[in-house]
């Protein structure tokens, strides 16, 4: 019996700064650092027995290209010493410009990495400021011409819209310029202000104007047209790739199937199981090495109708949709049984498509995304 395909995660929440708006779980302290790959490392190991094929790999932060080269090579040395990894497997690594230096390029294309993942979010200088960025506009081109180079086809930059003093002919020139590198993938997403975040702080003392919210749809439905012109597929709510180029790492959280995550804070699902470590630093080494500690921060056991509420909000953010066939060959029902008078009110408000195979966002439910999702979650 062929046993099924799994994605893994890594992740590195260690960054030189924290960006305005990041939210995520990542750290400018290293003084942790060499313990916390040590904790990384012996955490791969206790999957040295498991012989399930890796379907994608990927490694996330934080920044993981503040790690140096040996640490690097250390990394992804133990990574396939550990999984079962065929050749061309996609294999993505995030990287900041500022510490993407030719050296850790040359390491990571040595090491079968064959995907970069970019962070510029604004190709514009001012911007970048706004946004709290370590890196300039010059630091950035520099890194991706090297990565090139190098021999790296497959290249993702991120772009954010929607940033204080950002104008929509701005963004349209930031695109246009990003076109002009033929990047093979653009994640381009809209600014959110999360509550914790230095641009969410200065929003509520007054201090910072956003654009308003029809100028940030324009910008995004202006990236869309471009982007299309250009050949870019819009396969994702906020994700455009050359053809063959979608991300299938990303695709896999989407379509809900497995994944193991590895690392503070990291994410698995496997089975009915949803599991994550310890988010910070500190407590996920300690529960790591530590066997008198609780091994997961949170552990959930996922019903049936937890799955189904999950595929379809999750499969909603695909272009494409929510396949039929697809849910009746999970779930051994029609989605319609299970939903037929939420589709029905959602088409009738124009948000959602529906024909025999498919149902999938409409424009108009592009912009209300998060609203349509909610009506699946009970």
């Amino acid at each position: 019996m062929q046993l099924k395909d799994v994605s893994v995660y890594i992740h590195i929440p260690f960054c030189i700064k924290k960006c305005f708006y990041c939210d995520f779980n990542s750290y400018s302290n290293f003084d942790l650092l060499d313990d916390y790959l040590n904790a990384l490392f012996y955490e791969i190991e206790r999957y040295k027995d498991l012989k399930r094929p890796v379907r994608t790999l990927y490694i996330g932060g934080g920044t993981p290209t503040v790690l140096n080269e040996k640490k690097l090579y250390l990394l992804i040395d133990t990574l396939y010493k550990n999984f079962c990894i065929n050749n061309g497997v996609e294999f993505t690594v995030e990287a900041n410009p500022e510490t993407l230096t030719k050296n850790k390029i040359m390491v990571l294309k040595k090491m079968g990495v064959n995907r970069l993942s970019i962070g510029l979010q604004a190709y514009d200088d001012k911007l970048l400021k706004v946004l709290g960025r370590i890196h300039d506009v010059k630091r950035f081109e520099k890194a991706y011409f090297e990565a090139r180079e190098a021999g790296f086809e497959n290249i993702n930059v991120d772009l954010i819209f929607g940033i204080p003093g950002q104008t929509k002919d701005n963004f349209e020139k930031e695109l246009k310029k990003l076109i002009k590198l033929k990047p093979s993938h653009i994640s381009c997403y809209s600014l959110t202000l999360e509550e914790g975040t230095v641009l969410h702080l200065m929003k509520q003392k007054g201090l910072l104007e956003l654009p308003d919210e029809d100028e940030e749809r324009y910008m995004y439905y202006k990236a869309k047209e471009i982007l299309e012109n250009e050949g870019y597929i819009h396969y994702e709510i906020s994700n455009f790739a050359k053809p063959g180029k979608e991300c299938k790492h990303n695709i896999t959280y989407w379509k809900c199937e497995e994944y193991l995550g590895f690392g503070a804070g990291a994410h698995s699902f496997i089975g009915n199981l949803r599991f994550s470590n310890h988010k910070g630093i500190k407590e996920y080494i300690e529960s790591i090495f530590n066997k008198n500690l609780r091994r997961y921060e949170e552990i959930y056991v996922l019903n049936q109708k937890d799955k189904m509420q999950e595929f379809v909000f999750m499969g909603l953010r695909m272009i494409e949709g929510i396949s039929k066939n697809e849910f009746k060959k999970r779930f051994c029902k029609q989605i319609n049984d299970i939903y037929g008078t939420k589709i029905i009110e959602l088409k009738e408000k124009g948000l959602i498509y529906e024909d025999e195979e498919k149902i999938k966002l409409t424009l108009k439910g592009l912009d209300l995304a998060n609203l349509v999702f909610m009506e699946f979650i009970d």
